[in-house]
């Protein structure tokens, strides 16, 4: 890919990213016409449409004239995802035999359709997963049709790369596009289809060189929805509110999950955590694989000990971030921790040229 087309795919990915991450409310008419001609497709009449303000509310309520048991927390059971599902499919089967031998079509896979794949995981589909069981393979496998990364693949071959695809499969490919842009997710089943407003307010960061993002608010919410709603994120990982607004050591000391800890302790800050906690330091040594850094290791919780480290690349912001290692209780040597969580000795990990 020279560097003009470069430029245009990541082009055409920030696009798709800035409709996926929209915070405007949702475009009404045009989603609902391109749901309608959707099922006009599987040969349905168009639904009348039941709008909700978020993912929660359409798991837990029940459109007027149905039964509770066929509310979306069991479209498990639901015929339509299944039938629209195998039409997006159909329709990418019939538009790779177009793009077969397109040389560009690797190179767009990797920088457009992976990173808004991976964008979406660790943005739009976090607070769906706060509310919904995982286990329900068929829903999870519905929210991946309406993932925008397999819509902008074939947009990305059209603009970037020239490819020409028949006119009935564009405008079949259109009408996927159309319900992607207009709105947050919907639940389709005969009759009636529920649909979720956008969130109202959504903050991400940016965690690698193509651009992916993933959740992250350090002072309130990540995600929030009209109704209140509301899911918090701590670089990518959903956390209790409390790792946000309170953190304190009390509640990190009873909190079971260790991804939580690991949050809440960042978001106080390693230093300032060992402090607080009043951690007994064991021993300091130089980082022979971060040279002008130093290693210490600490008595964390029984048979654990902590190795506080600086990283040894340099963050977006510019700096070297310092954090905590959870190492066995039985490790005595800064080096031997060091080395411990790499699979090697402290002999080892001392020949390290640079540490990254």
């Amino acid at each position: 890919m020279s560097a003009p087309e470069q430029r245009e795919a990541a082009a055409i990915r920030e696009e798709w990213l800035g409709s996926t991450l929209s915070t405007m409310p949702a475009d009404r008419p045009a989603k609902e016409a391109a749901i309608s001609e959707l099922y006009h497709l599987i040969g349905l009449a168009p639904p009348r449409f039941h709008w909700v303000p978020s993912p929660l509310a359409a798991l837990e309520t029940v459109p007027p004239g149905l039964r509770p048991s066929e509310a979306a927390r069991h479209m498990s059971e639901w015929p339509l995802p299944p039938r629209l599902s195998a039409l997006m499919r159909e329709l990418c089967l019939e538009l790779d035999i177009r793009v077969r031998w397109e040389p560009m079509d690797r190179l767009i896979r990797r920088e457009v359709v992976g990173p808004l794949a991976r964008s979406t995981q660790d943005s739009l589909l976090v607070p769906v997963r706060a509310v919904h069981d995982s286990r329900e393979r068929r829903m999870n496998g519905w929210y991946g049709v309406q993932c925008v990364s397999w819509i902008a693949h074939y947009d990305a071959l059209r603009r970037a790369a020239g490819v020409v695809f028949a006119t009935e499969r564009v405008r079949r490919l259109d009408l996927w596009a159309a319900a992607a842009r207009s709105g947050g997710w919907w639940w389709p089943r005969e009759g009636v289809c529920v649909i979720s407003e956008r969130p109202v307010a959504l903050h991400t960061e940016v965690w690698s060189d193509d651009g992916e993002v993933r959740l992250h608010c350090a002072d309130g919410p990540a995600v929030r929805y009209a109704d209140g709603w509301d899911v918090y994120a701590w670089h990518g990982t959903q956390v209790p509110p409390w790792v946000i607004t309170s953190p304190d050591v009390q509640r990190i000391a009873q909190e079971a999950n260790v991804e939580v800890r690991r949050c809440a302790i960042e978001r106080i800050g390693w230093s300032s955590y060992i402090e607080q906690a009043g951690l007994r330091l064991v021993a300091a040594a130089p980082d022979p694989g971060n040279p002008g850094s130093e290693l210490r290791l600490y008595d964390m919780r029984k048979e654990t000990k902590v190795l506080l480290a600086v990283n040894g690349s340099v963050e977006r912001d510019g700096h070297r971030r310092r954090y905590g290692l959870t190492v066995p209780g039985f490790l005595n040597d800064p080096l031997d921790a060091a080395g411990w969580t790499y699979g090697l000795s402290a002999e080892q990990y001392s020949l390290l040229v640079r540490r990254t």
